[in-house]
């Protein structure tokens, strides 16, 4: 590898993993599960590093990634287009646009809900991570921690509206 090779893959590298997390979310919101976002996601990943230009910005790269992120996702969409479960092309695009046009306010509040989760007690955040880890039913997560289902749920809404508190005040003294 040439060290202009190295200085073009360190940059991609960069731009990617500043903006990877932004494109996985942008995914989600357009596709049904996470098996499906992981697998388009790998596809976005590979077109990214065959077309990179080194002449591009993080800025650039960023409109760049999520406009191949959108084809992707539309691709994948269209060759599943047998499950009746789809949406339709004017409702994919609405969905996209929207995330897009709001995809650096949505990563300011991800940003401000990490925050708050860690400054939660362990206990809660336990909670937290328990009650909404994927396949979890909460009837039977209360079951294991000798709560009621009632109870669980009522702990869980204590703790949202601290969460909700926490990234408000996060987002007005960062003004995202």
């Amino acid at each position: 590898m040439t060290d202009s090779d190295r200085e073009q893959h360190d940059q991609f590298l960069r731009f990617f993993m500043r903006h990877e997390e932004s494109l996985r979310v942008f995914l989600r919101s357009l596709l049904f599960t996470h098996d499906e976002e992981r697998e388009v996601m790998q596809e976005v990943a590979v077109v990214l590093w065959r077309k990179f230009d080194v002449g591009m910005d993080s800025q650039s790269f960023c409109r760049w990634a999520f406009g191949v992120a959108r084809m992707e996702a539309l691709a994948f969409r269209r060759d599943r287009a047998r499950d009746r479960h789809t949406f339709g092309d004017e409702v994919f695009e609405l969905l996209s646009q929207t995330v897009v046009n709001h995809s650096s306010s949505l990563e300011a509040e991800r940003r401000a809900l990490d925050l708050c989760l860690k400054k939660l007690p362990e206990d809660q955040r336990q909670i937290i991570q328990n009650a909404y880890a994927p396949g979890v039913k909460i009837d039977q997560l209360a079951n294991q921690m000798g709560r009621t289902a009632m109870a669980l749920y009522k702990t869980l809404y204590r703790i949202r509206l601290t969460l909700m508190d926490c990234t408000r005040r996060v987002l007005a003294t960062e003004e995202y």
